[in-house]
């Protein structure tokens, strides 16, 4: 088995664990199962994480950065680079793109990734449940939800730097009611999978939001 830096060996793992966990469900994936998915013997997985806590904590982190990196790339200012690996956005914002059209493509970038990835946003969901009821496994649940704020936080900084804007809230009040109004929607997409309803909802959203922050 080829050596690899522990950094990279636990994103494989994690990899690995979100592949397993979405397919079979978190309650009945096992550290073996992993190890197996990610073709790797199990004392590599116990050298790489600890606990099932770390291991679900790292899932949390990784499945948020999924969502995350490509509504980033959605939103990046036209000629700025990207990064190597990343996709090119397919409905990026034009350059001179209003407010509107700028948070517009952000939606649509995560609603792409949604549809595009089902299985990873219900798990989402399912490790939120199973943290709240396994005992000393609280906490991963609140992390998961704190660090969804954070995530729309540092996207409003990001807006706000890039187009000058004013928020008409604060920027935690904010990114909680954007965590909170996306998370909701997901779910009811994953429950009634009715698209044609999700859009015109996000429409809706798109132009409440925008009414929440101007120009400098």
């Amino acid at each position: 088995m080829a050596r690899m830096p522990s950094a990279e060996r636990r994103r494989q793992l994690t990899e690995a664990a979100i592949r397993a966990m979405a397919r079979d469900g978190v309650a009945r994936t096992t550290t073996r199962s992993i190890a197996a998915e990610a073709e790797v013997s199990l004392s590599v997985f116990h050298y790489c994480f600890d606990s099932k806590q770390a291991l679900i904590e790292s899932v949390i982190t990784t499945l948020t950065d999924h969502s995350v990196t490509v509504v980033k790339d959605a939103l990046r200012p036209t000629g700025a680079p990207a990064p190597t690996d990343a996709p090119a956005p397919t409905d990026a914002p034009a350059p001179g793109a209003t407010l509107e059209e700028t948070v517009a493509a952000g939606f649509r970038a995560y609603w792409d990734h949604v549809r595009a990835h089902p299985d990873e946003h219900m798990l989402t969901y399912e490790l939120t449940q199973y943290a709240l009821r396994q005992p000393g496994f609280e906490h991963l649940a609140r992390r998961q939800y704190e660090l969804y704020a954070e995530a729309y936080a540092d996207l409003i900084e990001q807006l706000r730097r890039d187009m000058d804007l004013r928020l008409q809230v604060p920027v935690s009040v904010l990114a909680r009611y954007l965590a909170a109004m996306t998370d909701g929607l997901t779910l009811n997409y994953l429950v009634l999978g009715d698209e044609e309803a999700w859009t015109d909802i996000l429409e809706t959203v798109t132009a409440h939001i925008a009414g929440l922050v101007r120009a400098g």
